[in-house]
C-alpha cells in the first residue's frame, strides 16, 4: 500500500537559541511550554517524554532531552502529577459501522490509539445532519477529547463545513471530499475505478453494466466517476448503470432486473464486493456462468472474497491502513502540528482472481 502524502514539508529542527535568549529563559521559572518552544513540539509530547511514555518516537524523545537540558528545567512533583492528568483522549464520530469498512476502520482506530498512548471515545450517528453532528462533537468535548476524526462518507456532510463546529480542537475527517482547509485522510477512489475497467478492457470486454453504490457517497460517486473516465477514454458507453445500497441483496436484485431487461453485457462492474456477492448468486440463478459468460469485478477486497465462488477479482483498499493513517494525522495535529500534512490519500491494488476472464468463453446475457 502507497501512502501519499501532500502538505508543507518537514520543518528543520528549531535553530539554538543565543545565549541571551538561553539567560532570559533561565532568569525566570522554566515551564514545560517553553520546553515544548525550544524543542518544537507540543507541551504533550514533553509531558509523555518526563513521564516515560512509551509512545513518542527515539529522535523527538532525544529532542526534548536535550531541551530539558539546555533550558535547565526541572519538573516539580506538582507539575509530573498535573502532566499526568492531560487529557489522553481521542474522540471518533463514526457513521455507517453497519458496513465492512466502516466497522473495520472502528476496530483498527482502537488498537493504533492505544498503542501511541491514547483512549478512545466513540459516537456513532444515524444521520450526517448537522444536528447530529454537532450533538455527537458536543458530546465528545464533554470528556475532554484532545482531537477528533469524523468518518463523513456522505456528501451531504460536506454542506457546511464540519471544521466549524468544533473550531479549536484538531479534527481529521475520513473517507470524504478533499477540501481546502480540513484535514482529510482518504483513498483514491477513482484510481480504484479506473484500475477495474482498465483491467476488464484489457481482457477485451467491451459491453459494460455498472452497478454502484448509493451515490450520496462520496466514494460511490468517485468509483463510478472512474469506471465512466476509462470507458470513455475507449469510446465506449455502457449498457446500463444501477444504484443499489452496498448489501448483498441491493446488488442481487440490481443484476436481477438487467437481466430482466435483457441487458446486454459481459462486464460487471459492482460498487463493492457485498453487492458482487448478490450479483454472482443472480447470475448463477439465470444459468450464467462467472467468468465464462460475465465476468465480474468488485471494490473493497473483503476477508471473504477469495472465497466467493468463484474467487472475487476486486479492487483492494486497506481500512486498516486508512484507519491508522487517520489516527497517525490527528496525533500528528495534536502533538507536532507545524508538520502535519493537509491531505493523505492512499493508493488502491487491483486483485486479480477468477471472478474475470477474456471476453467470448460463454453466453453472454
Amino acid at each position: 500500500m502507497t501512502v501519499l502524502s501532500l502538505g508543507p514539508p518537514p520543518i528543520s529542527e528549531p535553530l539554538a537559541r543565543t545565549q541571551v535568549d538561553m539567560h532570559k529563559l533561565r532568569a525566570k521559572s522554566t515551564t514545560i511550554n517553553d520546553v515544548a518552544q525550544h524543542a518544537g513540539v507540543s507541551y504533550q509530547t514533553v509531558s509523555r517524554v518526563i513521564n516515560d511514555h512509551p509512545s513518542v518516537a527515539q529522535e523527538t524523545r532525544s529532542r526534548v532531552h536535550r531541551a530539558i537540558r539546555q533550558l535547565d528545567y526541572h519538573p516539580s512533583a506538582v507539575a509530573r502529577s498535573l502532566a499526568q492528568k492531560q487529557s489522553t483522549t481521542l474522540g471518533v464520530v463514526s457513521y455507517g459501522i453497519f458496513h465492512a469498512g466502516p466497522a473495520q476502520m472502528l476496530a483498527r482506530l482502537e488498537s493504533a490509539a492505544s498503542e501511541r498512548g491514547y483512549d478512545l471515545a466513540h459516537v456513532n450517528v444515524g444521520t450526517l445532519s448537522h444536528t447530529q453532528l454537532e450533538q455527537a462533537i458536543q458530546k465528545l468535548r464533554r470528556q475532554r477529547v484532545q482531537g477528533i476524526i469524523v468518518f463523513a462518507p456522505l456528501l451531504e456532510a460536506g454542506a457546511e463545513p464540519l471544521e466549524t463546529l468544533c473550531p479549536d480542537l484538531p479534527m481529521v475527517i475520513t473517507d470524504a471530499e478533499p477540501r481546502v482547509g480540513r484535514f482529510v485522510s482518504a483513498v483514491d477512489q477513482f484510481t480504484g475505478g479506473r484500475l477495474a475497467a482498465q483491467h476488464l478492457i484489457g481482457l477485451g470486454h467491451t459491453e459494460f453494466a455498472l452497478v454502484s453504490g448509493p451515490l450520496s457517497w462520496y466514494a460511490a460517486l468517485i468509483r463510478q466517476q472512474g469506471w465512466l473516465s476509462v470507458l470513455e477514454q475507449h469510446k465506449l458507453t455502457p449498457q446500463a448503470t444501477l444504484q443499489a445500497d452496498w448489501t448483498a441483496r441491493g446488488g442481487y436484485q440490481a443484476v436481477c432486473e438487467l437481466l430482466e431487461r435483457h441487458t446486454p453485457f459481459s462486464a460487471l462492474l459492482m460498487g463493492n464486493d457485498q453487492m458482487a456477492l448478490g450479483a454472482l448468486w443472480a447470475l448463477e440463478q439465470r444459468g450464467l456462468s462467472v467468468p465464462g459468460a460475465v465476468s465480474v469485478v468488485g471494490f473493497d477486497d473483503l476477508p471473504e472474497s477469495p472465497y466467493y465462488s468463484p474467487p472475487l477479482t476486486t479492487v483492494r483498499q486497506d481500512f486498516a491502513q486508512l484507519a491508522q493513517q487517520s489516527l497517525d494525522q490527528l496525533v500528528a495535529c495534536i502533538e507536532t502540528p507545524e508538520r502535519a500534512q493537509q491531505l493523505t490519500m492512499l493508493l488502491p491494488s487491483l486483485v486479480v482472481r477468477s471472478s474475470t476472464a477474456p471476453v467470448g468463453r460463454g453466453t453472454r446475457p
